[in-house]
């Protein structure tokens, strides 16, 4: 007997959708890892998974979403790994701070580090609303369907988000003075 992979012929159509989908499913999958090299890995293995699996899309849904959906619980399942491992941290990185005005350098350098950390230190759940609403412009209604919850748990993580974001940034000393 033949699986349904088997008996539907792969769609030049659907494959077309979905290399055009690329770029933004980049964007969102930098927005969920926090950072271009995680973002990029995250993006090979959600694209991976939406090749291989293509045969679990529902026809008549949104391909798009379903992508999504994808990145995100491959998110997920890496955040919980991570917790149990642990994260790897190389000490030895250090910035090339070069040119006339190192202080302000220093000063915007120092607000994108606290607000990368932030985003980095977001709980999982929130970061993904996060993503799909600033990241991919996507409306609380197209992310609540998106992410499969209720319109309103978007809207409460979008103000915790923001909340936790904003406190945190604030955290840092330098950020205060240069308010």
């Amino acid at each position: 007997m033949m699986s349904a992979a088997e008996t539907r012929p792969r769609n030049e159509l659907i494959d077309a959708r979905l290399v055009a989908f690329l770029p933004r499913l980049r964007r969102f999958c930098h927005g969920l890892a926090g950072n271009a090299d995680q973002g990029d890995d995250l993006l090979q293995a959600a694209f991976e998974r939406a090749l291989s699996r293509i045969d679990q899309w529902q026809v008549g849904t949104n391909l798009e979403n379903w992508v999504f959906r994808l990145a995100s619980n491959i998110n997920i399942d890496g955040a919980r790994a991570r917790r149990v491992r642990g994260v790897p941290v190389d000490i030895d990185e250090a910035y090339d701070l070069s040119g006339d005005d190192e202080v302000d350098r220093l000063e915007q350098r120092s607000e994108l580090d606290a607000v990368r950390a932030a985003l980095a230190r977001l709980p999982v759940e929130l970061r993904d609303v996060m993503a799909a609403v600033v990241l991919e412009e996507k409306s609380y209604r197209e992310t609540a369907d998106m992410l499969d919850i209720p319109i309103g748990t978007v809207m409460s993580r979008m103000s915790r988000a923001r909340q936790f974001i904003e406190s945190h940034v604030h955290r840092n000393p330098d950020a205060r003075r240069s308010a």
